[in-house]
């Protein structure tokens, strides 16, 4: 189901359009607003790919950083505390 958006634009730009009937204008606008989209979806994706990364690498590093330390013997430990 679809839904109608409207918005204001300068009367120029409106006159220009008018002058250049055969372009259909709705088109136009859906396809600028889901190239948009997709955009500034990326952008996140890329953004959320670059923190996973980041935390990978710093829990990577917090991890060398504990001697002998075993996670296996850890985790049993603690639900033999339970």
């Amino acid at each position: 189901m679809s839904v109608v958006v409207s918005f204001r634009i300068d009367r120029e730009v409106k006159r220009k359009m008018d002058e250049l009937k055969h372009v259909n204008w709705s088109e136009v606008v859906r396809q600028a607003i889901i190239d948009t989209i997709r955009r500034e979806e990326e952008k996140r994706r890329e953004k959320d790919l670059s923190r996973i990364k980041k935390a990978a690498l710093k829990s990577e590093t917090l991890s060398r950083r504990v001697r002998d330390w075993n996670s296996t013997r850890e985790i049993r430990r603690w639900r033999e505390l339970l």
